[in-house]
Parts: structure tokens; C-alpha cells; sequence
């Protein structure tokens, strides 16, 4: 039996895994297509989990196909994401996050966040959780012009924190996020979140209920 190579560094994705925001933008979404007589199933927004509107499921578009009209998506967004920012106010680190961290801290592990979303984005939850000392590097569309499932946000975090692909695990809540961390050749653990339970998360190094399931320690052995 082929040994893995050890872990010496573990990616994190960031919505939906380190904080549950992807539910808040999923509640959004739905309110807007029930003010107009309509329903967002999950099964269909889950689609752009890990990744954005332009590579997969675009709402603004299904909305426009089911109403037959046009929208001013400027002002919609305006509305939607002050109402988003006030649901995010009451949101925490998911579990076993924080745990997850501090083990990966004290087995000298590198550490890195690899996001489908802007760096301001990453930037302003750092700075509401306090969380920017604990990790060495983020990667995030910025970084890479690609989003997941392209492989390359995976790819350039490990070559930031200076490990090859086989040596890093990655830390996952979504399909597309799977599918980029195989592209690249990285082992990846999925953690689904409500949006993403209903998912097969096929060719995953481990399935787990969340992060507070696992630990770096039964990984390694």
C-alpha cells in the first residue's frame, strides 16, 4: 500500500467553512424571488457554492427568465447586501474551526486560506473575527483572475506558503471547491455546510458532519 505524503500544510476554503455566509447570501437571494412570486430551491443556488455567478448558476438571470422582465440590479444589490451585513453581524466561526487552527499552530504547520471571493471581502471578515494572525497566507480571485473549480487559487496557496500540492490538505464546504482541490491534486476533506448537505461529494479524501469532527492528528496517522 502506497504511504501519503506527510501534511505539512493545510488551505482552507473560506465561505460557507470558516463562516456560514453562504446561508445569508442563499436567505437573501430567496426573499428577492419571493417578492415576486417565486421560489429559490436550494438544490439551485447551491450551484454557485465555491465559485460565482459568472462560471455557474446566476440567479439575476433565473429571475429574469421566470418574471419575464428586466431589473435594476445596481439598486437591487444595494438593498440585497445592506440586508445581508445585517445578518452577517450575528454570525460566528463555524465548529471546530478555531480548534482546527490552534492544532495546525501547534504541529508547525503552514496555513493558508484559498477563497473564490475578493480580498476585501476576506479582508473585512479578518478583521470582524480578529482572525488575520492566524494564517500565513490567503489566496483569492484577485491573486489568480480564476475562480473554483479551476484548480489555480489552490495552486498558488501552495506555492505561497511552500509546499507541494501532495503535501497539503485542503479543507472544503463545496462541490466546486472539491473539484478545484482534485484538479490540483490535493487531498481534501469536505465539511458540507446547509447549502451543500444535499451534495455528492464523490472522489473527497473524507466526508465529514463538520469541522469539529476531525483533527489534524487522525489525518496525519
Amino acid at each position: 500500500m502506497r504511504m501519503s505524503p506527510p501534511i505539512r500544510a493545510v488551505i482552507f476554503d473560506f465561505d460557507g467553512l470558516i463562516v456560514d455566509t453562504e446561508s445569508t447570501g442563499y436567505h437573501t437571494w430567496r426573499e428577492i424571488f419571493e417578492q415576486h412570486g417565486h421560489e429559490l430551491p436550494v438544490e439551485r443556488y447551491a450551484q454557485v457554492v465555491g465559485t460565482d455567478f459568472n462560471t455557474s448558476y446566476d440567479p439575476r438571470r433565473d429571475l429574469e427568465q421566470l418574471t419575464g422582465r428586466d431589473f435594476d440590479w445596481d439598486a437591487v444589490e444595494v438593498a440585497r447586501k445592506t440586508h445581508e451585513n445585517e445578518l452577517r453581524k450575528h454570525l460566528q466561526l463555524l465548529p471546530g474551526v478555531a480548534a482546527l487552527l490552534q492544532e495546525a499552530d501547534a504541529l508547525g504547520l503552514r496555513i493558508a486560506i484559498a477563497s473564490s471571493s475578493p480580498r476585501t471581502w476576506i479582508d473585512s471578515w479578518m478583521d470582524q473575527l480578529g482572525l488575520h494572525d492566524h494564517f500565513h497566507h490567503i489566496s483569492t480571485v484577485d491573486d489568480t483572475g480564476k475562480v473554483k473549480p479551476d484548480p489555480s487559487l489552490f495552486l498558488h496557496a501552495a506555492e505561497k506558503i511552500g509546499v507541494q500540492p501532495e503535501e497539503a490538505v485542503i479543507f472544503e464546504d463545496s462541490l466546486n471547491g472539491l473539484r478545484a482541490a482534485m484538479a490540483a491534486g490535493i487531498r481534501c476533506v469536505v465539511a458540507p455546510g446547509p447549502m451543500t448537505r444535499h451534495l455528492d461529494f464523490a472522489g473527497a479524501w473524507k466526508r465529514v458532519e463538520s469541522l469539529a469532527h476531525v483533527t489534524i492528528g487522525e489525518l496525519m496517522s
